[in-house]
């Protein structure tokens, strides 16, 4: 009965976003900002707890068979994307985003300054683990583990394990042995 719920929850949330591809499941409660410039492909599949909020011009990509766990919240803003891959899955209490906030001018608050924007990029069969945070400007790429608790900012190549605050690579996969290797 809940499959059905969350399948016709998306259903009625295919009015506010940009694209929704069926099937997919929402979980509530969820929240929603801007999300007219997000796009979400088939078989997406999120549980409770997540906040949407799309900014400016910005626009928020996700491929399919995407899995996000509880208290999922992104970001995306400026003129800058935000794309998540295929066959990606995200663990509960993860933020991503492509944007923060300038605080150049010290006697205005931070909130009320300009967004500043970076293209942000999770490529496909990525997972991304319990309480990760994914700076603007990271760009992952195919198959890349994120450790638990990570701080990810930067560039990271195709078949790598990375962890910690800043995340750094700890393993890569060797095409030859079929094994991870420590780094």
């Amino acid at each position: 009965m809940g499959r059905i719920i969350s399948g016709l929850r998306a259903f009625f949330y295919k009015a506010k976003f940009g694209e929704i591809h069926s099937p997919s499941l929402f979980a509530k409660p969820i929240k929603l900002y801007g999300v007219k410039h997000a796009y979400l492909g088939k078989r997406f599949r999120i549980l409770n707890g997540a906040r949407f909020e799309i900014h400016d011009e910005g626009k928020l990509y996700i491929g399919e068979d995407v899995s996000i766990g509880q208290n999922f919240h992104v970001v995306s803003g400026g003129k800058d994307t935000l794309s998540i891959g295929s066959h990606v899955t995200i663990s509960g209490n993860v933020f991503i985003s492509n944007m923060n906030h300038s605080y150049e001018k010290i006697d205005v608050h931070s909130y009320e300054q300009e967004h500043l924007s970076k293209e942000t990029t999770i490529g496909d069969y990525c997972f991304i683990g319990y309480g990760a945070v994914v700076l603007p400007g990271t760009k992952l790429g195919r198959n890349v583990i994120v450790g638990a608790n990570s701080v990810v900012h930067g560039e990271f190549p195709d078949y790598c394990v990375i962890a910690g605050n800043p995340a750094k690579i700890i393993k890569v996969y060797d095409m030859e042995s079929k094994k991870w290797i420590k780094k």
